[in-house]
């Protein structure tokens, strides 16, 4: 019989389980997270799980703000916010207990408790992981997105709010009014300058707001850029039922995972921080040049496999490396119009670290699913695949593997695979990308003037134009198959 995942149930675990040696009773939480998936307890709750064995006083307070949220509040409620991650490399799978986050919150429940939770003088540092369209920049001109929804609504609401964004102002207002210092706001997200990001976007929020606040958080508060990698799948039922069954373990949301982690962050906070050095974080004066890596590598590489794959009938990101044609647009792609564009990072050889991204990807035990790396493509593809295009397109450089990768995403908008499957599209664009895959279908016009995504510079640049639209009419008339031989042997039409 499974034991059911609690404070009490610890000790009853299989000694093979790794548990906290640590008395939680004690941890002082003074990190609150907003956006508690599966990547965060995979990754920073793990260094904070590793650093509290000898240090308590870096406890983490998880906040949900959606109202789907609701079933992770009731699993870290029933579970003393403890929860089993699941490390799957060949070599097997290693079990340990995470109890780093000692309290959990659910905004629409009451707000006034998360508000409150945030501008209390406890709190030294706030930490997000909310998704890479999570920061209202318009992609088009990179500027605040003011006519959001989210942000009219917080706007004519302050007091009230109901996004990320207008709970973190709100709760600076507090604490600027009471006279308290200023906590961190620290991104964890997939963005070249995420903390750079987060201060543009919420200083522009705040003089919507009030000046008197953007100004009092410029000269205050500090936004640290970071740099996070680690492969993390979608919980699913088969990870609930190996816990269970491999591990004794009743665990409603554990999380699973590949053995690789890297965290590399700016040296920059408002008031303290951890001292994550200690458990293999790296903290630096630059992120940027291992950032450039990771997101244009890594994840760039994510959005040219899973459209490939999905289209191809496929589930999981092995079986896309599996596949030679796409493991060869991959390589191709990050040897020949990537890694020209990097600096490069202190410490990392380039070529060493393309070969352990492949291996990654290839690895069958994380059975990472293709439909969760392809979801937001509207936030993802500026972020990850663009830069590259815009910079190779000042110099002349080629981009062909760059720009099939912005045609495999709009075939995938179609919603149909190569065999009239049906693909999954999450993304807060999902209407209007679809109506204009539609409307335009082999013709890439009507997606590419699509300026919360394309900036005009980019879309309407001939080189590019051309090549998406040779490689979209192909995914089309000839199949993704057929598209890829070609791409990788290098012949066009």
């Amino acid at each position: 019989m499974p034991t059911k995942i609690s404070s009490s149930t610890l000790g009853a675990l299989a000694a093979s389980v790794r548990t906290p040696q640590y008395d939680r009773r004690k941890i002082v939480t003074r990190m609150v997270h907003v956006g508690v998936g599966g990547f965060h307890r995979a990754h920073q709750a793990i260094y904070t799980d590793d650093l509290l064995a000898g240090d308590s006083d870096w406890g983490y307070c998880g906040v949900g703000l959606l109202k789907h949220d609701i079933r992770i509040r009731d699993v870290m409620r029933d579970q003393d916010c403890l929860y089993t991650v699941i490390e799957r490399d060949n070599a097997g799978d290693q079990a340990r207990v995470v109890g780093s986050m000692t309290e959990f919150l659910l905004a629409p429940d009451d707000p006034e408790t998360v508000l409150e939770k945030m501008a209390s003088p406890g709190c030294q540092l706030v930490s997000l992981t909310i998704t890479e369209g999570g920061y209202y920049v318009h992609q088009g001109t990179g500027e605040f997105d003011v006519e959001h929804p989210d942000i009219q609504r917080d706007l004519a609401n302050p007091h009230q709010p109901s996004c990320s964004f207008g709970y973190l102002l709100e709760a600076a207002d507090r604490r600027r009014t009471r006279g308290l210092a200023p906590f961190t706001v620290m991104s964890c997200d997939n963005i070249q300058g995420n903390g750079d990001v987060a201060k543009k976007m919420l200083l522009a929020f705040a003089e919507l707001r009030d000046p008197a606040l953007r100004n009092w958080m410029e000269a205050n508060v500090a936004f640290p850029n970071s740099m996070v990698d680690r492969i993390t799948p979608a919980t699913t039922e088969e990870h609930r039922a190996l816990v269970r069954d491999q591990f004794g373990i009743d665990d409603e949301w554990p999380v699973t995972t590949e053995s690789f982690k890297q965290w590399v962050i700016e040296d920059r906070f408002s008031q303290g921080r951890p001292a994550w050095e200690k458990v293999g974080a790296q903290m630096t004066a630059d992120v940027l040049p291992y950032e450039k890596m990771k997101l244009r590598l890594l994840n760039a590489s994510h959005q040219a496999i899973c459209y490939s794959g999905m289209l191809l009938g496929l589930s999981f990101a092995h079986e896309a490396l599996a596949e030679p044609l796409i493991r060869s647009l991959m390589e191709t792609m990050m040897d020949m119009e990537v890694t020209p564009l990097l600096p490069q990072p202190e410490g990392i050889d380039l070529t060493a670290y393309k070969k352990t991204l492949v291996e990654r990807f290839s690895n069958p035990a994380i059975r990472d699913q293709l439909s969760r790396i392809g979801t937001e493509g509207s936030a993802r593809i500026p972020k990850f695949v663009l830069p590259s295009v815009a910079e190779q397109l000042q110099r002349g450089g080629p981009i062909d593997c760059l720009s099939y990768t912005v045609a495999s995403w709009f075939r995938y908008l179609s919603g149909q695979s190569d065999t009239g499957q049906l693909m999954p599209i999450i993304d807060p664009m999902e209407a209007k990308l679809r109506e204009r895959a539609k409307a335009g279908g082999k013709d890439p016009g009507p997606l590419l003037a699509s300026r919360e995504v394309f900036s005009a510079e980019v879309a309407e640049h001939p080189a590019f134009r051309i090549r998406v639209t040779e490689w979209l009419r192909s995914l089309y008339d000839e199949g993704t198959r057929a598209t890829l031989q070609r791409l990788t042997s290098g012949t066009k039409r």
